[in-house]
């Protein structure tokens, strides 16, 4: 287990007394677009406040894709974001692009009993979780191994109700806090090939929707992100995967759409981005009225007026 050479708690100090104009420069300089960012002067009109400052924000599987862009989301909403994953030369190099030192990392195995407790160890308490971590992969559905259903839900779900027991109770004592697990179309519309998948994130909505109960009325919110087909490297690997020859990526993308998610309204891969506009408003104080919820980020794929 390793983390930066500063404790995160020094960095956190470090983030939390750095003047106003320094920290909204910071987030600005970013440059990620389309990210909502913390704005200051409530009082002008048609301007959103995402104002995560003084809060910390722990993202699973944050080394790239869509929980380091979740990361960087949340960073630039002012919070001080802490990265997990298995890689520390990753996960350095993911911190570094976050600018302004908002980010500090956790590196380990978090499916694990030692990983589970080095983490928090290093991080005793958080105001916002966002369970991104997970598995996905093409298999036939006569193939699946019990191993292999057993590693599906030892990473997708179990790792985030352990993070969940760890973290909610502190929230609810300070009476504010924001869960999130990011879920997929999958769990409403399970692909044939890849069921085990599908059916763990299924698990995480059943999960989400009773932690908000055990937190109801107690100014903390926990909901489920449905993501879409996103493009990352991993979903990149898995397009090449299921769409035969070699053609320009612009075509592959097309004919994966056309073949495997011809439901699609968007009729292209989600940018990370996307995903991570929507985890930032659930995380900010405007979302207080939305828990117990499963919000669709999907790209119009599931083809239904609720989950």
């Amino acid at each position: 287990m390793r983390t930066t050479p500063a404790r995160f708690d020094e960095l956190s100090a470090l983030r939390r007394s750095t003047p106003g104009p320094e920290r909204e420069s910071g987030r600005e300089a970013s440059g990620e677009p389309g990210l909502l960012r913390a704005r200051r002067g409530r009082g002008r009109p048609g301007v959103v406040h995402l104002d995560l400052n003084g809060k910390t924000a722990l993202v699973t599987g944050s080394s790239q894709g869509i929980g380091l862009a979740i990361a960087r989301g949340l960073a630039s909403c002012g919070a001080q974001v802490v990265l997990t994953g298995r890689t520390a030369a990753t996960l350095a190099e993911a911190a570094a692009s976050i600018p302004g030192g908002a980010a500090t990392w956790v590196a380990g195995d978090v499916t694990t009993d030692a990983g589970h407790a080095a983490l928090v160890e290093q991080v005793p308490a958080v105001d916002v979780l966002v369970n991104n971590l997970g598995v996905f992969g093409a298999a036939d559905a006569l193939e699946i191994s019990d191993d292999e259903w057993r590693r599906y839900f030892e990473t997708n779900v179990l790792t985030a109700v352990r993070l969940t027991r760890q973290y909610l109770p502190g929230m609810v004592d300070r009476g504010w806090g924001r869960v999130q697990y990011i879920a997929s179309d999958s769990a409403v519309a399970v692909p044939v090939e890849m069921i085990h998948y599908g059916v763990s994130k299924t698990a995480l909505l059943g999960v989400h929707r009773g932690f908000a109960k055990v937190a109801a009325g107690t100014g903390v919110t926990v909901n489920s992100v449905l993501a879409g087909p996103t493009r990352t490297g991993g979903v990149e690997d898995f397009v090449r995967q299921l769409v035969p020859g070699d053609l320009p990526w612009e075509q592959a993308e097309q004919e994966f759409m056309r073949l495997h998610r011809p439901q699609s309204l968007l009729q292209r891969l989600i940018e990370p981005e996307e995903i991570a506009n929507l985890v930032c408003y659930l995380a900010s104080p405007l979302a207080s009225a939305t828990t117990g919820a499963a919000v669709r980020v999907d790209g119009g794929y599931v083809d239904s007026i609720l989950p």
